[in-house]
């Protein structure tokens, strides 16, 4: 069996290439526009008109600019989304950076007691590398979220606005990490030494107060208490002293403990009905625990139906990377016909994609509506955290073949639960290693 690529074989590849249909025709049109462009299905087009029979009243869309908090943006929406409608003010926000401090800092917490607990490990060990290779980065999960509003509440934007750092978060998210690797491996190398617990955590004590430091200087000091003053949509005034611990419990009747995070991963070495958590997965120390219920898509996909009819938006998690047109606002399951362009036939089985690393939840978003044909959906109306310029004034629109392929999870209220997911939810949760397609 010949082990290297020959010249003969260079020679028959070349000659199958130009014995395909058009190849001359197809290869000047991807040379001159790009894949994406040459295999654009345009049926994308007519097919997501964005109407839908069934939608939530919502305002202006928000905009997480250069970083990676759309975790944070898609579950403070469904809480201010409630604020603007009860208290009558139009395109009300919450302040996400004043969560994302916190959640920067108790990552930092969060890292080194990850780094304390695997001590013992050697770093090439793969939980310890995976550990070291992102500290703390702004990505996040539902759980997050959670444990961070339980624990700091929310205030609304105007009291903590964005600065370049949180609005772009490359360069802060660089020097923390380099800082957080250093300290790593001091704590390791202080276990090692033989050092007692209570001089572990003294160190740990001194790291964090500097992740304060390098956290405040780039994105502001959160409040401890505040007062916000508004004109409702009546131009009526409204003034509010409180705490944002205060302002959460007192102005908004949502309970974002209150969801379950269904998944929907058909792998083979995962079960429906069943609870699973990621090893190492989590920002706050004693807060929410990273949990997910898995499901079957049929029953995934019912609930954020029920749930948009009784005018609940829905956080879900997907994978936004696959056959999207930012700039059109379009999800549609076959955008980009690689396949018939190229004479080939990719990996489009979801469990397939999640099994070799092409699968994987990289963007959090909002639904918002569905259109219901016969009572089955088939198009749904995504509230995305990008901006006005993309799509519909920063409304997405997408078909449910996509919804099938590249949705991996939605929070759920737990009154939607049946019984037997009631028992599972509150159950042992089986533990996924740290680099599972979940994570």
């Amino acid at each position: 069996m010949s082990k290297v690529i020959t010249a003969a074989q260079i020679a028959a590849y070349a000659q199958e290439t130009q014995a395909q249909p058009a190849a001359a025709v197809l290869a000047g049109a991807v040379q001159k526009n790009g894949i994406y462009a040459a295999s654009y299905n345009h049926t994308s087009t007519s097919a997501l008109d964005p109407t839908f029979s069934v939608e939530v009243d919502t305002g202006a869309v928000s905009n997480q600019k250069h970083s990676g908090r759309c975790w944070l943006f898609a579950a403070l929406n469904m809480l201010r989304h409630e604020f603007a409608k009860t208290h009558q003010v139009k395109d009300f926000e919450l302040s996400q950076n004043y969560d994302s401090f916190y959640d920067r800092l108790e990552k930092a917490n969060w890292f080194y007691e990850q780094i304390i607990a695997s001590a013992d490990l050697p770093k090439t060990d793969r939980k310890v590398a995976k550990l070291l290779a992102a500290p703390d980065d702004d990505g996040g999960q539902w759980s997050y979220a959670v444990a961070l509003t339980q624990k700091y509440g929310v205030v609304p934007k105007s009291v903590m606005p964005e600065t370049t750092s949180s609005e772009a978060t490359t360069q802060y998210s660089n020097v923390l990490n380099t800082k957080l690797r250093k300290d790593a491996i001091a704590l390791r190398q202080m276990i090692h030494e033989g050092a007692g617990a209570a001089a572990v955590d003294a160190k740990k004590q001194e790291f964090l107060a500097e992740v304060y430091r390098i956290t405040a200087y780039a994105f502001g000091e959160p409040p401890k208490e505040f007062t916000y003053q508004y004109r409702d949509d009546k131009q009526e005034f409204h003034t509010i002293h409180t705490t944002p611990q205060e302002f959460l419990k007192n102005e908004f009747k949502q309970d974002l403990g209150d969801y379950v995070c269904f998944a929907s991963d058909p792998q083979s070495d995962k079960s429906y009905n069943t609870l699973y958590t990621v090893d190492t997965q989590g920002n706050v120390v004693g807060g929410t625990p990273m949990r997910l219920l898995n499901v079957a898509p049929d029953r995934l996909k019912a609930l954020c139906v029920q749930l948009l009819q009784d005018n609940t938006p829905i956080w879900f998690g997907c994978d936004v990377t696959e056959n999207m047109d930012r700039v059109a606002g379009t999800l549609y399951g076959n955008l980009y016909d690689t396949d018939n362009l190229f004479g080939i036939q990719v990996n489009r089985d979801k469990a397939l994609r999640l099994d070799t690393g092409q699968g994987m939840v990289s963007h959090a978003m909002t639904l918002t509506g569905v259109d219901l044909v016969g009572g089955q959906p088939t198009k749904w109306k995504v509230e995305n955290s990008w901006g006005d310029k993309n799509g519909h004034k920063g409304y997405f629109t997408m078909d449910d073949a996509w919804f099938d392929a590249y949705v991996y999870e939605a929070v759920i209220p737990t009154k939607y639960m049946t019984a037997a997911e009631t028992e599972a939810w509150h159950g042992e949760a089986h533990v996924l290693p740290a680099w599972d397609a979940l994570d």
